[in-house]
């Protein structure tokens, strides 16, 4: 029986090694054509390795991507830290602080999560031209934590669940507030919500293209807007391409590389409550 258990699971891992490499395939592809000379590309022998390694298109590329980079940081990082703290303020007030309608302040709440952008796109661009924050780095941010709101909301909510009403009614028994049990005892316990909620916003903020080409103008666009007009050029190279790609997805891939494993915790740190 421990013989055929032990089978099982080797085979298992061998699917799910087979599996992840036909995912990393496109990976594989965009790293080596990166390491490449432009006159050293052809479909033939895209699966080779560089026969010498070329850090020109990498140049290139971020020749072209540098100045819209510092435009996605000095987005992403204000709009996930803001649409987070009002995430958790909401999943505080929503399951430590009930009141009558709570639940359908949740679900409203909820709401926004499945509302497409393409319906709201043309009044959100109407509504931004007149408070002055259309072609801004601000009004996008504005966008993003709006939009962030609801997921936000769920993940500290059901976080904070977990967490012992005990803990919420001996702070009120020593006459600690609102303020005071939030800033205390609920935010120091929230870290891994934290952590979940800023890899999930950081990573959409980050690789969204529809509101940064609706809402912006050069040169105050992000870089996935970069990005397509790099891949939509009437000269095509591939190894500059390749290379843009592969600058663009590395911030997202680095924040999940270093907390990764703390985004599994957090997403398991509500899934029981006692």
């Amino acid at each position: 029986m421990m013989a055929l258990r032990r089978i099982n699971r080797s085979l298992l891992y061998v699917v799910l090694i087979i599996l992840a490499c036909l995912y990393l395939v496109p990976v594989y592809v965009v790293a080596v054509t990166s390491l490449k000379a432009n006159s050293a590309i052809s479909l033939a022998e895209m699966w080779n390795l560089p026969s010498s390694l070329s850090l020109s298109s990498i140049s290139a590329a971020w020749a072209q991507l540098g100045p819209n980079f510092m435009n996605s940081f000095e987005l992403a990082v204000p709009a996930t830290l803001l649409s987070a703290l009002i995430g958790a303020l909401n999943g505080y007030a929503l399951s430590k602080w009930k009141f009558k309608g709570t639940n359908v302040i949740f679900f409203l709440i909820l709401f926004g999560m499945f509302i497409p952008y393409q319906s709201v796109l043309i009044p959100l661009l109407r509504v931004l031209d007149m408070i002055g924050l259309y072609n801004t780095i601000a009004g996008l941010i504005l966008v993003h934590t709006v939009y962030g709101i609801p997921i936000t909301t769920l993940i500290f909510r059901n976080f904070y669940v977990a967490i012992p009403d005990e803990i919420i009614e001996s702070g009120k028994i020593d006459g600690t507030g609102y303020w005071g049990i939030f800033r205390h005892i609920v935010l120091p316990l929230s870290i891994p919500g934290f952590v979940v909620a800023g890899i999930w916003q950081f990573t959409q903020v980050w690789n969204n293209f529809l509101f940064a080409v609706a809402l912006t103008n050069p040169p105050y666009q992000p870089v996935t807007v970069a990005l397509v007009n790099i891949a939509g050029s009437q000269t095509v190279q591939w190894n500059v391409q390749m290379a843009s790609a592969l600058l663009v997805s590395l911030p997202t891939l680095i924040v999940y590389i270093f907390l990764g494993k703390y985004f599994v915790r957090g997403l398991l740190a509500g899934s029981v409550k006692g």
